[in-house]
């Protein structure tokens, strides 16, 4: 399942990088990818990771999550 995470408060590239590799040591992570320009965290993930269990890698580093929405591919 992909997902699109909005956060708050990316300052820049390397945040958002490094938001990504700390998503991606979640057991059930497959890809992590960061956009600090948008505010984004394109995360892609199987369904035994909940929603909770992301917030709570961004809240342990104090930033916001504005929105967790799944992502729809270009067929729905």
């Amino acid at each position: 399942m992909k997902k699109t995470i909005k956060i708050d408060d990316l300052c820049c590239q390397r945040c958002a990088d490094q938001m990504a590799v700390k998503l991606a040591l979640i057991d059930g992570v497959r890809a992590a990818k960061g956009n600090y320009k948008k505010g984004l965290i394109f995360v892609e993930v199987s369904d035994m990771v909940s929603d909770e269990q992301i917030k709570a890698v961004f809240e342990g580093t104090g930033m916001n999550v504005l929105s967790i929405e799944k992502r729809k591919g270009i067929f729905g």
